[in-house]
C-alpha cells in the first residue's frame, strides 16, 4: 500500500486468490507504454498476469479468460487500460 491506497497489482492478487492459484505473477507494464498512453503516464494501467490454477483445468481458453475477468470484477477491469493474461500448464 502506498499512502494508505491499495495498489492495483495488490487488488489483482487479492481478487484472483478466489481462483486458488498455484502460481500467480502480476506484472505492471505501465512504464513500457508511458510514451503512447495517457493512462500509462499515471501508472498502474497496463498489466500482465501469469497464472496457473487447477480450478481452471478443463475450461476452454475463453472460459478461463471469463473466469479471470469475473474474479477481478467490472470495477477493477474498468480501471485497467490493458490486461494480458497468460495461462501456464
Amino acid at each position: 500500500m502506498a499512502g494508505g491506497k491499495t495498489l492495483v497489482a495488490d487488488e489483482i492478487r487479492a481478487r484472483l486468490a478466489a481462483l486458488a492459484p498455484e502460481r500467480l505473477e502480476v506484472i505492471d507494464e505501465s512504464a513500457r507504454h508511458a510514451d503512447h498512453s495517457e493512462d500509462a503516464q499515471r501508472g498502474e494501467s497496463h498489466f500482465r498476469i501469469r497464472l496457473r490454477a487447477s480450478t481452471l483445468d478443463g475450461l476452454s481458453r475463453l472460459a478461463r479468460h471469463r473466469a479471470v475477468h469475473n474474479a477481478l470484477g467490472a470495477e477493477l477491469i474498468g480501471r485497467i487500460h490493458a490486461l494480458a493474461v497468460e495461462f501456464e500448464a
